[in-house]
């Protein structure tokens, strides 16, 4: 059996239903669908998506990413966007690992393995194909769910292993501008923190600028090349997608939910979901309900 054979065999074998799965690795969550979806919101954090079946896509602004077997998918910050499986059957469904980033191993290793450090990257997704190194790393690692008592030992070798590999591949410029504390990736990822904290409320843009440590053109500037969004516009994107999940999840009428979110206006509320969304909030959030 070949490695990728091996890798969805894994996969299979540990998800069984549809859904995603916290597994008793560290850090690692299972996902398997077994038919496409819609396009749904989410937030991508930090992480690595390996896909051992099936094929999905990310939208950011009007950039679009596609994950497969062949190409790893990393987020470097905190995204709002639009993903759905756009592969996947009963008899080939869709399979996938996600590993949250640990920053902390990430910035030893780099320090521990130092290498020349490229440009800054031009977004927070990026795209590279998988090495046969990662996908090894990948299996030995699901291994272990097949013998728990070996996790606590093993599992964070392994997990470091996967880490060096993606450091020394083509995402390793990405990587180590993650790891420095004084890059452009690091001041943009803790403004985003910050606007994540406090997008329900009224304040000044200008005051993630400040926590980014940098001047307002400064700061516009490298927020809108590494989300593709503008401070506000990224803000609209959480208000709305925390909006639309109240009204989905907790039944929510339109009106309330736009003023739980921020919005003071709900005509423009309405506009800013629908030009989003492409439904008026009430229409979009039956439609999900429905289905």
């Amino acid at each position: 059996m070949d490695q990728l054979s091996t890798f969805i065999a894994l996969l299979e074998r540990h998800t069984g239903a549809d859904g995603s799965h916290e597994s008793a690795l560290p850090g690692v969550t299972l996902i398997r669908a077994s038919a496409p979806t819609l396009p749904m919101p989410v937030i991508y954090e930090p992480t690595l998506c390996l896909v051992g079946q099936g094929i999905k896509q990310a939208s950011v602004g009007t950039t679009a990413y596609r994950y497969d077997p062949e190409h790893y998918l990393i987020a470097s910050v905190e995204l709002p966007v639009m993903g759905w499986v756009v592969a996947a059957s009963a008899e080939a469904p869709y399979l996938c690992l996600q590993l949250d980033l640990d920053m902390q191993t990430l910035s030893e290793l780099a320090l521990r393995h130092p290498t020349p450090v490229g440009r800054a990257p031009a977004t927070g997704l990026a795209l590279n194909r998988t090495s046969d190194e990662l996908l090894g790393a990948a299996i030995r690692l699901l291994r272990l769910l097949d013998t728990p008592g070996d996790i606590d030992a093993l599992a964070p070798l392994t997990l470091r292993e996967m880490l060096y590999r993606l450091l020394q591949g083509p995402s390793g410029s990405l990587l180590r501008h993650m790891a420095r504390a004084d890059s452009r990736l690091n001041q943009i990822a803790r403004a985003i923190v910050w606007i994540k904290t406090h997008f329900r409320e009224a304040c000044r843009i200008e005051q993630a600028a400040e926590r980014a440590g940098m001047g307002r053109s400064s700061f516009h500037q490298h927020f809108k090349a590494i989300t593709t969004m503008s401070p506000l516009e990224y803000r609209t994107r959480l208000r709305l997608q925390e909006a639309r999940r109240l009204m989905v999840s907790d039944a929510l009428d339109a009106a309330n939910a736009g003023f739980s979110v921020g919005y003071e206006s709900p005509s423009q509320f309405s506009r800013d979901y629908a030009r989003v969304f492409g439904l008026p909030p009430a229409k979009d959030a039956a439609r999900l309900r429905a289905g």
